[in-house]
């Protein structure tokens, strides 16, 4: 019994710990993204375009879960900031291709830089079989959140 209710108690500090880094993290991102100029859902949509892209608006719609609507004023802004481009396939006129532009990355990339160096040294604390485990956890946690916005009403 006793091992049972470790076993609970350190899965209750796994998804209490995930939940603090998640909070934690948003808190960075929203900081990072008031320093550029952007919004929350700005920065996510830029990293998913610079990770899937050049891509469409609707994959990218698909990708976000974000009304189409809401995905067209993110895009815009991120236009006028010089964060991506909008251009029109040569066999289709109207088919639209979504990439992001390097010129600002680097401003980006600065701005993550310390949080970046910051997981290198955790990283350097842990072997290579712990951080595959890790690796492991994340990827599968990510599908799941994945699953479980599919599954809501």
């Amino acid at each position: 019994m006793a091992d049972v209710t470790s076993r609970r108690r350190l899965v209750a500090t796994v998804k209490e710990s995930l939940r603090l880094a998640r909070n934690q993290l948003s808190v960075f991102s929203r900081q990072v993204g008031t320093r550029l100029d952007l919004k929350d859902a700005d920065l996510d949509c830029l990293d998913l375009i610079d990770r899937a892209g050049p891509l469409g608006p609707t994959a990218l719609v698909r990708l976000t879960g974000l009304h189409p609507a809401t995905l067209t004023g993110i895009l815009d802004r991120l236009e006028r900031g010089g964060w991506i481009a909008r251009e029109r396939a040569e066999n289709d006129r109207r088919a639209v291709q979504i990439r992001a532009l390097r010129d600002r990355q680097g401003e980006l990339y600065g701005m993550l830089a310390g949080m970046n160096r910051s997981i290198e040294e955790i990283c350097a604390g842990y072997s290579d079989a712990d951080l595959a485990v890790v690796a492991d956890f994340l990827r599968r946690t990510t599908e799941a959140g994945r699953a479980a916005a599919q599954e809501l009403p």
